[in-house]
């Protein structure tokens, strides 16, 4: 996100605490403006004080939490100095949920994030969550298929190689393609090329984090290049490889 001010263009200052699992990207820090934008990701944004976004309409949603739906223009025309933003994938359960009742019930629906500044972002999300898609709450409590499993401790590996193969995956956890992709989405919470993507960016962040520039961290995830980290970036959330810096406190939960 670029903040604008008269004819310079100044990045936002990342900072405090951030997490990133498989289908969730979120943050906690002051709300600046932003130019008009549209991201993959459905944006969950609350603060302690009410702020404004902008839609491709020119309608104003205006209130201390707003929902913005997966591939929608807007901009934020008005901030906030502490809030929270949580991205979740569209294709994930509670993305999902999040897009339907903006899509619905428009963008300050009923609150679905509980910030107040003093609360652990972890906690946050995993209410958050719990709150959109209640039916996977207790899913971590039931036997994951050993299939599963076996995929999961090999996707690291094969997602820092390069591309990932689903059929490639199957044949070397003994299970259909088909029957793979089935499971892994009704276990895992999220398609199997949705989790490879988000494992690359987990990546990435974590060889920033260790000292590596932006085009040794995308080399090291599977990206092409940077540039294709930067594309990545910005089509999931609307935000620059910045969001990557080693001054932001990064929680990398794997959910697996």
């Amino acid at each position: 996100m670029n903040r604008s001010g008269g004819d310079q263009t100044v990045e936002p200052r990342w900072g405090g605490a951030a997490l990133l699992r498989p289908g969730v990207l979120a943050f906690t820090g002051s709300i600046g403006i932003t130019d008009a934008h549209a991201h993959h990701a459905v944006q969950i944004i609350a603060a302690t004080t009410a702020f404004t976004v902008l839609d491709e309409h020119g309608a104003r949603h205006r209130g201390t939490k707003v929902v913005v739906p997966a591939d929608t223009a807007h901009r934020i025309e008005v901030g906030a100095e502490e809030g929270a933003m949580v991205f979740l994938d569209p294709e994930s359960a509670p993305g999902r949920s999040a897009h339907v009742r903006a899509v619905r019930s428009g963008w300050t629906v009923t609150p679905v994030l509980a910030f107040t500044g003093r609360r652990a972002l972890a906690t946050v999300v995993d209410e958050l969550i719990a709150h959109l898609a209640p039916a996977t709450a207790g899913d971590d409590v039931a036997p994951r298929h050993p299939v599963i499993d076996d995929a999961l401790r090999l996707l690291p590996d094969l997602v820092a190689a390069g591309p990932v193969s689903g059929t490639e995956l199957a044949a070397q956890v003994g299970i259909s393609a088909s029957r793979l992709t089935h499971l892994f989405t009704e276990q895992v919470g999220i398609p199997l090329r949705r989790y490879v993507l988000w494992s690359r960016l987990q990546i990435a962040i974590t060889r920033v984090q260790a000292g590596d520039d932006l085009t040794g961290a995308a080399h090291g995830a599977g990206f092409a290049d940077s540039a294709h980290l930067t594309r990545t970036t910005r089509e999931m959330f609307g935000l620059a490889p910045s969001m990557l810096s080693r001054h932001v406190s990064w929680d990398l939960d794997s959910g697996g």
